[in-house]
């Protein structure tokens, strides 16, 4: 889970143009709570982003943040909506923005891109620190598939 510093410093001279920035942990909210909001954010954005096949991140002229997780991995965080992006770009500043890509551009080139780089995938980041749950590259294509109704844990039954 990251709990992102919306004021920190950015490393500019990362690999692939991404920010660095150091995560700050310690939650305003009852742990019991933050996971629990967080798995429904994390519901909500395979679920959206299948239905919408849109999938959307923040970045400047510099590139995106791509802070560090409790565990030392870099995360590149993703959201399900415009709406949601534009919340998180307005937190951190720095003169963000959304950014739109397809459900295939982002499956089909980025993610390969994130696991080459060890990088984890963010996922739907909210509230004033922009807390949520973040997955290895796998977790989220085993996930998307599920959603998608793919693959052998889909809720798709064969034919008879």
């Amino acid at each position: 889970m990251a709990d992102l510093d919306p004021k920190g410093e950015g490393d500019k001279n990362m690999p692939g143009k991404r920010w660095s920035w150091l995560t700050v942990w310690g939650s305003l909210l009852p742990a019991s709570r933050l996971v629990t909001q967080s798995g429904s954010q994390a519901a909500a954005f395979f679920r959206e982003v299948a239905g919408h096949r849109t999938v959307w991140f923040v970045r400047d002229a510099q590139g995106s943040p791509a802070p560090k997780t409790s565990s030392g991995a870099r995360a590149m965080p993703y959201w399900s909506s415009r709406a949601r992006a534009q919340r998180a770009a307005d937190i951190w500043g720095n003169d963000l923005r959304p950014v739109s890509v397809s459900l295939e551009a982002w499956r089909n080139d980025e993610l390969p891109e994130l696991a080459d780089e060890d990088y984890r995938v963010g996922i739907n980041w909210t509230g004033p620190r922009l807390v949520g749950w973040d997955f290895t590259v796998s977790e989220v294509l085993n996930r998307l598939a599920h959603a998608l109704r793919e693959g052998p844990h889909s809720d798709e039954r064969p034919a008879r």
